[in-house]
């Protein structure tokens, strides 16, 4: 058996499993396909994770949708973040190409053109299902991580959602938060002083500052009702086939405050409603989150750790995760340490910190007699990619260079008429689009200040209306005394009396 048959015997028995699987492409040796050498990965560990990475043009976002078109065929309901807006294309089938062809007859796998269960979602004005989450729903911990808070400013938030819960104050948006925050160090200084302690005016105003910060990023837009329920990502359609959410984010990408707030949301609250579901045969739900870097940017230790953590956590819900960017590097490495699957597409080497780069990548991936990896990361084409990924007992796969297959949708964006046909016939868009701002934080401390300045003014009324009846009746006393002495001044015996001792004296 020559190194070629080695080789191809290697990839088959490595891919080999007794469950479902998804077939990503066909192995390559020296630069040539094997055809048949099929590169899979097992449904069962699809939630242990991943990653795609590479740089521009080399492949990720075919990857990501080949990835979502087969989970979707397999009844996975998937969620990708859209963020270039070019995934929308899943909706409609592929139309074709001879070098579509070419390249699946040297995988050995027929192409067939399909197009795929798509809802369209988004986070701003754009059009698609709203997503909406409430401030009370993300909890004092997690909404002082996202405003990067001081522990004196994580108190205070603290205080403001224990007072809004004792007291019935619902907190929706923003604008209740404000309020809440206003009426601590305004009008309801004394009571929330009394009930909790004092609280800091510099603090509330550095607090104030970063909200202003996040709202101009648009996230007034993101939080307020209805809230989204994520029991919605995990629909099928009538033929079994998990929905693709796409969630629309062309118009924030020079907001990654938003896009943090929201995954982090997001994240926690699939962690917290989901059930556990142990060591099942596929996934519950999978999340692609393009531009991943994105997360991460200027994100502080706190919001890391908290990141950390749900990837770690959210796997025994049945939830995989996959980060897709241009740099492993762009990860932090506590999170790459937790990705089973890698699919690293060509990498280029620029200069020296490339260099290094790619260097550290490379230790990343199991050692192969086939294959010196530094060198392949460099030299692979677009559409091609090194993949290393779990088999069924969580074993490294085969290290395998891959001729990665075609997507079976169209590589391309919807039209607008096309985009308007989706949202139109969407069972969610009736759901939440529809704004709803009822009575919470803001209306109900409004409604008090204003009884409470109107009971102010009635008790300040009442208190002028006795001083002038006091005023009053002292003036009447006043007046009734001048009067008996005028009157006895001015009687007749007075007078005689007057005119007697005047007579005696000018004698």
């Amino acid at each position: 058996m020559n190194q070629t048959e080695e080789f191809k015997d290697l990839i088959i028995q490595g891919n080999t499993f007794k469950g479902a699987s998804i077939t990503l492409g066909a192995a390559m040796l020296e630069g040539q396909t094997i055809t048949g050498a099929h590169v899979k990965i097992p449904l069962k560990t699809m939630n242990r994770h991943g990653l795609i990475a590479g740089a521009t043009g080399t492949g990720k976002t075919k990857t990501l949708q080949v990835l979502a078109e087969n989970l979707s065929e397999k009844g996975v309901p998937v969620l990708l973040m859209d963020m270039k807006g070019d995934l929308s294309g899943i909706a409609k089938a592929s139309e074709g190409h001879p070098k579509i062809d070419e390249r699946h007859e040297k995988i050995g796998l027929p192409f067939e053109a399909k197009d795929f269960p798509v809802e369209l979602l988004t986070l701003s004005e754009q059009n698609g299902v709203r997503l909406r989450a409430t401030v009370s729903e993300f909890g004092p911990v997690l909404f002082s991580r996202i405003l990067d808070a001081t522990d004196a400013q994580t108190g205070i938030i603290a205080i403001l959602f224990k007072y809004c819960d004792d007291k019935s104050l619902p907190l929706l948006d923003l604008k209740d938060f404000k309020k809440v925050l206003q009426y601590a160090t305004d009008e309801g200084k004394e009571e929330i002083q009394d009930l909790y302690g004092r609280i800091s005016t510099a603090s509330a105003g550095s607090i104030l500052r970063k909200i202003v910060q996040l709202e101009q990023q648009g996230a007034d837009v993101f939080f307020g009702e209805k809230s989204f329920d994520v029991d919605d990502l995990l629909r099928l359609d009538d033929n079994g086939r998990g929905k693709i959410n796409i969630i629309r984010l062309t118009d924030i990408q020079d907001r990654p405050k938003l896009f943090s707030t929201f995954m982090l949301s997001l994240l926690a609250e699939i962690y917290s409603t989901f059930p556990e579901q142990g060591d099942s045969d596929q996934p519950e739900l999978v999340i692609f989150i393009d531009e991943a870097h994105l997360i991460f940017k200027e994100a502080s230790k706190a919001l890391y750790s908290q990141i950390e953590s749900i990837v770690k956590l959210i796997r025994s819900k049945g939830v995989g995760l996959y980060f897709v960017t241009q740099n492993p590097t762009d990860v932090p490495e506590g999170v790459l340490s937790q990705l089973g699957l890698k699919i690293q597409h060509a990498l280029r080497a620029f200069t020296a910190k490339d260099r290094k780069a790619i260097k550290l990548t490379a230790e990343n991936y199991p050692d192969s007699e086939y294959y010196d990896t530094k060198e392949v990361l460099t030299s692979l084409g677009t559409g091609e990619a090194l993949v290393s990924a779990l088999d069924e007992k969580g074993r490294p796969t085969p290290l395998a260079a891959t001729m990665m297959r075609a997507p079976m949708s169209r590589m391309d964006i919807l039209t607008d008429a096309e985009i308007e046909e989706i949202n139109r016939k969407s069972a969610l868009a009736p759901k939440y689009n529809d704004t709803v701002d009822r009575e919470s934080a803001y209306e109900l401390l409004n409604a008090k200040i204003k009884k409470a300045e109107t009971e102010e003014a009635k008790e300040k009324a009442q208190q002028e209306r006795a001083t002038v009846k006091r005023s009053s009746r002292t003036s009447s006393r006043s007046s009734s005394t001048e009067k008996a002495i005028i009157k006895v001044l001015t009687s007749a015996t007075v007078i005689r009396g007057v005119l007697g001792i005047l007579g005696k004296l000018i004698k």
